[in-house]
């Protein structure tokens, strides 16, 4: 790649959770009617670029990690599934989260469109990981932080990490 694409572009919706170590997309290439090989190439490029040193899918399907690691961008999936019991899946998650931020990754964590679930997941790890004290402040800061409300299946994804035990201790990553 040449020129000003040589840089690549940002994923749609990119937001930062916590500024240069956990940041938010939706899938690079776009979702799934959208999505274009190309724009992804563009986008995983741009992770590259910016540093990024591991993707969090949260996908059901394996759509993009093929990718990651034709681009050697390591990647984990953490299938969420679309409804019922959560907690294993998100104890899991945010375990892996806090391992990667406390080792100095820098971290995206995407699903095919950026919405209330990824919003959920995020709100969930900062009261999670004791950066916020409790799921209404973690909700109200995503929802300023992505200019969106955040309905009930991200609410439920928040009150759901309330209720998570083995929480670190509070001094965050």
């Amino acid at each position: 790649m040449r020129g000003k694409w040589a840089a690549g572009i940002p994923p749609r919706n990119f937001t930062w959770v916590i500024k240069d170590r956990l940041a938010l997309s939706e899938r690079p290439g776009g979702f799934a009617p959208n999505h274009r090989k190309v724009r992804r190439q563009e986008e995983i490029v741009w992770l590259q670029v910016q540093g990024f040193t591991h993707v969090i899918s949260l996908l059901p399907s394996a759509h993009n990690l093929k990718a990651y690691e034709e681009h050697d961008l390591p990647s984990t999936q953490f299938a969420l599934p679309p409804s019922g019991d959560t907690r294993a899946v998100l104890a899991e998650l945010f375990e892996d989260i806090h391992r990667r931020l406390q080792a100095g990754e820098r971290v995206l964590i995407h699903q095919e469109e950026m919405g209330d679930r990824v919003a959920g997941v995020a709100a969930g790890y900062l009261c999670w990981s004791g950066r916020l004290p409790g799921g209404p402040q973690a909700t109200m800061v995503l929802e300023r932080m992505t200019g969106h409300p955040m309905g009930p299946a991200g609410r439920e994804l928040v009150a759901t990490a309330g209720q998570l035990p083995s929480r670190p201790d509070a001094t965050g990553a």
